[in-house]
């Protein structure tokens, strides 16, 4: 199986015996369920489509809070209602965690792109301002690419050389070591390499 679905509850570390501290994120990754396999001939392409948390009140169209796909080769692809669990990986295994990064709303261009600003004296009203922004009637407007206020935040990032530091296989709970994206509580994708 190439992946699995799982809940990010945050940050801790372990200390090695000589003294070292490896910081890691923990993922709770409950038992996956095959939700529908996807076939050459029917779709198009082989893929396995897991489901993850599942709801409270389901119903006919929908049992999970989460459902992701992922290509699979289709002769060891597993069955429908089969779960996929964290005894898949190893420790100090390289993997590739996907998750959306924390929103932080519309922000200036001092806090999205670090630019400097303006002074701060003498007068001056250009403070936290991104300053000239075009040139003059030529070519007219604003051009395409332009650092300039916007929403932050809120993308999908891939960390792609993450390695597992710790598993516990009783408590479905895998640790990616250093950082993950994402708030607390929020989906992570793990897939192997």
């Amino acid at each position: 199986m190439p992946g699995i679905l799982g809940r990010k509850l945050g940050m801790t570390r372990l200390v090695q015996d000589d003294g070292r501290v490896i910081p890691f994120t923990v993922v709770e990754c409950e038992p996956n369920e095959v939700v529908q396999l996807k076939t050459t001939e029917k779709d198009g392409y082989p893929a396995v489509v897991l489901g993850f948390s599942k709801l409270h009140k389901p119903n006919k169209n929908k049992k999970f809070y989460f459902v992701r796909e992922f290509r699979v080769d289709p002769t060891s692809a597993p069955k429908k209602g089969d779960l996929i669990t964290v005894e898949m990986f190893q420790e100090n295994e390289v993997v590739k965690v996907t998750g959306v990064s924390k929103g932080k709303g519309f922000q200036g261009v001092v806090k999205k792109y670090h630019f400097k600003g303006g002074s701060m004296t003498h007068g001056s009203h250009n403070h936290r301002e991104p300053g000239s922004i075009g040139a003059r009637a030529k070519p007219g407007r604003v051009c395409k690419g332009k650092k300039l206020p916007g929403r932050m935040g809120g993308q999908t990032l891939t960390i792609k050389d993450a390695q597992v530091v710790y598993l516990n296989k009783e408590k479905n709970l895998v640790g990616i070591k250093g950082q993950v994206p994402g708030g607390n509580g929020s989906l992570v994708i793990i897939k192997k390499k």
